[in-house]
C-alpha cells in the first residue's frame, strides 16, 4: 500500500478542531495548530520556540502529564489536566500523546492531542447539582412534615383548652407559622421540579452576585387553613399502620390520626410492617416510597399478594417518580398516592376516611 506523503498529515494536523501541540526534547513546542489557536488564543509565532509550560496552568501540571507519560510506558489517553488561554481563562482538557523516541530509543519530544472539556465538566456539575437539589429537597420535607402536623397539634390543643380570646389570639400565629410553611413548602417543590427539568435561570440579587431564579416572586402564597380539627366519629376505631423512617414523620403523623380516634402502630421498616400485618387486623397501611430495607412498590405488591383486601396508601417527598416506584405500583392497582410532602392533615383525614369507609 502506498504511503501519503508527509504533507498530508501536516495539512490534517493543522485543520483538526481540537489542540494539537508537539514539543522537542528540550520541552518548547515545535509544532502548534489551528484548534490550539482557537482554543487558547495564542498564535503560532507566540507560542513556536518557546516552553510548552506556559500552556498548563502552572508548571506542576506541565510536570505532573509528563510524568504520567513515562508512568504509562511512554503515552497517556484521555488525562485530565487544565491549559491557561491567552486571556487567562483556565481551559479544563483530555489529552492523549505519546513521547517520541529515535530509532536508538533516545527521547526527542512528544506529541499530544488535547480536547476540551469545559462544557462536559459544568454538565456534570449540573448533574451532581439536580441529584443535591433532589436530596434536599427529601431532606427537609420529612421535618417540614412534622412541623405541619405539629402545628395541627397544637391548633386543636388551643381548640379545646383556651379560652375564645385567646384561641383568637393564638389562632392568628398560628395561621401565619401555617403560611410560612406553606412558603417553604413551595421553595422546595420548586427546587425538585428544577432538577427535574434540568433547566434555570439566573437573576442578580447584587452587583455581581447571581443566583437562581426560582420564579416564585409573583406566586401566591397559599392561605393557611382557618378550619379546626374536630374527632371526626367516621374514623373512630380505625386501625393504621404507618411506615416510615423519619422517627419525626411516624410520631407527627400517629398524633394526627390519633386524635380523630384511629387506632395507630407504626413501624420504619417494610419487613417489620409485613410482619405486624399477618399478627393483626389493620383498615389502612400508608407507606413511605423510599425505604432502606424495602421500596414503597415492593410492600404495595407484598401486601397485595398476601392481603388483597388491605388497602395501601403510598406518599413521597420527592417530586418526580425516579425510580418509577408510583408508576408502577398504580398500574398494579394502586390507588391513593401522596405525591408531596408535607402532608396536609385535612388531606390526609380525606384518605383515610375514603379508604377505610364501606
Amino acid at each position: 500500500m502506498k504511503e501519503l506523503p508527509k504533507v498530508y498529515f501536516e495539512r490534517l494536523l493543522e485543520a483538526c478542531p481540537d489542540i494539537i501541540i508537539a514539543v522537542d526534547k528540550t520541552g518548547n513546542v515545535i509544532f502548534y495548530n489551528d484548534g490550539a489557536q482557537r482554543t487558547l488564543g495564542y498564535k503560532a509565532r507566540e507560542v513556536l520556540g518557546t516552553p510548552v509550560v506556559r500552556l498548563y496552568r502552572d508548571s506542576d501540571e506541565a510536570g505532573r502529564v509528563m510524568a504520567a507519560m513515562r508512568d504509562g510506558q511512554g503515552r497517556v489517553k484521555t488525562f485530565e489536566t487544565e491549559f491557561a488561554a491567552k486571556d487567562g481563562r483556565v481551559v479544563a482538557v483530555t489529552v492523549s500523546g505519546s513521547i517520541i523516541h529515535d530509532e536508538k530509543g533516545r527521547e526527542q519530544g512528544s506529541i499530544g492531542f488535547a480536547k476540551e472539556i469545559t462544557d462536559l465538566r459544568e454538565h456534570e456539575q449540573l448533574l451532581t447539582l439536580g441529584q443535591l437539589a433532589v436530596s434536599l429537597a427529601h431532606e427537609i420535607n420529612n421535618p417540614l412534615e412534622v412541623l405541619v402536623n405539629q402545628v395541627e397539634l397544637l391548633e386543636r390543643y388551643l381548640k379545646h383548652k383556651a379560652s375564645s380570646e385567646d384561641y383568637a389570639r393564638e389562632h392568628e400565629r398560628i395561621d401565619a407559622v401555617k403560611r410560612e410553611l406553606r412558603r417553604i413548602q413551595a421553595i422546595v417543590e420548586r427546587v425538585g421540579e428544577m432538577a427535574a427539568e434540568g433547566s434555570y435561570a439566573l437573576r442578580e440579587y447584587m452587583p455581581g452576585r447571581l443566583m437562581t431564579d426560582l420564579g416564585l416572586d409573583n406566586e401566591p402564597v397559599l392561605q393557611a387553613s382557618a378550619s379546626t380539627a374536630v374527632v371526626a366519629t367516621h374514623l373512630q376505631g380505625k386501625t393504621v399502620l404507618v411506615v416510615d423512617d423519619d422517627d419525626g414523620v411516624r410520631s407527627s403523623m400517629a398524633d394526627i390520626l390519633s386524635g380523630e380516634g384511629c387506632d395507630v402502630l407504626t413501624t420504619p421498616s417494610g419487613s417489620e410492617a409485613l410482619r405486624f400485618i399477618g399478627q393483626r387486623r389493620f383498615d389502612l397501611v400508608i407507606s413511605d416510597v423510599q425505604m432502606p430495607d424495602m421500596d414503597g412498590y415492593e410492600l404495595f405488591r407484598r401486601i397485595r399478594s398476601e392481603h388483597a383486601e388491605l388497602p395501601v396508601v403510598l406518599m413521597t417527598a420527592y417530586y418526580y417518580d425516579k425510580d418509577h416506584v408510583i408508576k408502577r405500583s398504580k398500574a398494579e392497582g394502586l390507588r391513593d398516592v401522596i405525591f408531596k410532602k408535607p402532608i396536609d392533615p385535612s388531606r390526609l383525614r380525606e384518605i383515610v376516611e375514603a379508604r377505610t369507609s364501606g
